[in-house]
């Protein structure tokens, strides 16, 4: 399991074992990620996909899913549906997916909860934080 750099709970940059490592090693903060900059890896389909929430694309996603507060809501209430979740992983995307946005979301579900967890809890902390 990869080690990495990333926010523990109150926000502070602390070493740590990887939330989504792969045989590489490589995790939520590899693969090119900048953490400073908010952003964070997630496997799909076999390729290493950079998040980034900028300001742009969190309007994009808001445009689809509806305000990012009652997003945040729903997901601390467990009532995030996963496309919403998709939508804000697919604006989020720092470069063109290299496959559809329906093949993204497939790859995603594929992929299961476990691996797309950590990933929307670092978004939705940067969402609350402001990142």
């Amino acid at each position: 399991m990869g080690a990495g750099f990333g926010p523990d709970e109150a926000g502070v940059l602390v070493d740590r074992p990887h939330p989504n490592p792969s045989s590489e090693g490589e995790g939520l903060w590899r693969s090119g990620a900048n953490a400073a900059r908010g952003e964070m890896a997630l496997r799909v389909a076999g390729e290493m996909l950079v998040l980034r929430p900028s300001f742009a694309a969190l309007v994009a996603a808001e445009g689809e899913v509806g305000p990012l507060f009652a997003l945040v809501e729903r997901a601390a209430a467990g009532r995030l549906g996963i496309g919403e979740m998709v939508a804000l992983f697919w604006h989020c995307l720092r470069e063109p997916a290299p496959m559809a946005r329906a093949d993204f979301a497939e790859a995603v579900a594929a992929g299961g909860l476990a691996a797309a967890t950590p990933v929307l809890r670092v978004l939705v902390g940067q969402i609350l934080a402001g990142r």
